[in-house]
């Protein structure tokens, strides 16, 4: 596997919005007022706004193809969840221009229920898999869903090489906690570090990808870089950021969202239309570039893919 690295992109500073201020606005006006703020920034240094030269070579083109429009590559890369770097949709990219700090060699952890755990240098985490780029449906709890190539491996492969044992029910995956890295978490938005799970059927699934990139290039800071998770049929608080642990476990995890809001963010946090949000209905969403609402599909399109996962399961009761 051949592949050639570029520095990550940069933007420029601007204005955090307050989570209180985030929290009560409208979906429209949110979503509106987060890429025309992005849009508007000028400055030599930002050079995300255009589809980067590829950055990965030799691609295998994955399963799972959508006909879909492609989001444009500017709004994918300006318009984020990731609190780590701020709570409204345009901060990830404006504090996470110089993530992941170069300097420190990044590393992932594979511990647990397992019979080859390992600390891993990224590269050579990386390096035995070959990288494959998919086009995925992505979709938010608030509402709000993207098209993206993503490029990745599959999880089940770094998992047959861990070789969980029979006591491994569950995969737990942490986020990288840095303060100073991640200015996010000096705020008490959410019991940091950042913790997500998946069954172990779910993450063996052929979906559910490592992802180290996005439209033939490199991940930025905002989306999740260097390593993230991707699971298109689930929420996507579920696709877990800038991975450096991943342990298997007996019992599921009590993930961050879980902790925070336990009526609201459940363990398996498929995209269910059926099932309202506490706060707002699930069964209408808007894709990021598109001024109306598209009725949201089960399992986020995904249907015929996942659905046997779920056999027998009171999808309202386990949300």
């Amino acid at each position: 596997m051949n592949i050639r690295k570029k520095r990550l992109g940069e933007l420029p500073a601007s204005e955090v919005t307050d989570l209180n201020v985030y929290l009560n606005r409208r979906q429209f006006l949110n979503g509106s007022a987060a890429l025309a703020t992005a849009s508007l920034l000028q400055s030599p240094l930002v050079n995300a706004a255009e589809t980067p030269e590829p950055t990965f070579t030799n691609l295998v083109k994955g399963g799972f193809e959508l006909e879909d429009k492609l989001t444009k590559y500017d709004s994918v890369t300006t318009y984020n969840n990731f609190y780590e770097f701020g709570t409204d949709k345009a901060s990830p990219a404006i504090l996470a221009t110089k993530f992941p700090d170069k300097s420190k060699p990044w590393r992932v952890t594979i511990e647990g229920e397992c019979d080859h755990p390992g600390e891993y240098d990224y590269d050579d985490l990386i390096r035995p898999f070959t990288l494959e780029e998919r086009v995925y449906r992505f979709r938010c709890v608030e509402g709000w869903s993207m098209v993206i190539p993503w490029v990745g491996f599959p999880l089940a492969d770094l998992i047959k090489r861990a070789q969980p044992n029979s006591r491994a029910k569950y995969v737990q995956f942490t986020t990288l906690y840095d303060t100073e890295q991640m200015p996010g978490q000096n705020r008490k938005v959410l019991d940091w570090p950042y913790v997500e799970g998946l069954r172990i059927d779910e993450a063996m699934n052929p979906l559910t990808l490592l992802s180290v990139g996005l439209y033939g290039s490199e991940l930025l800071g905002q989306n999740g870089a260097p390593i993230r998770l991707v699971v298109p049929w689930k929420y996507g608080f579920k696709s877990i950021k800038s991975i450096v642990n991943i342990r298997f476990v007996e019992e599921m995890p009590n993930s961050a969202w879980m902790k925070a809001g336990p009526r609201e963010y459940g363990f398996y946090s498929n995209v269910n239309p059926d099932v309202d949000h506490p706060r707002w209905s699930q069964n209408r969403e808007r894709r990021i570039g598109e001024f109306l609402k598209r009725k949201t599909e089960m399992f986020n399109g995904y249907e015929e893919e996942v659905a046997h996962l779920y056999s027998g399961m009171d999808l309202a009761r386990n949300f």
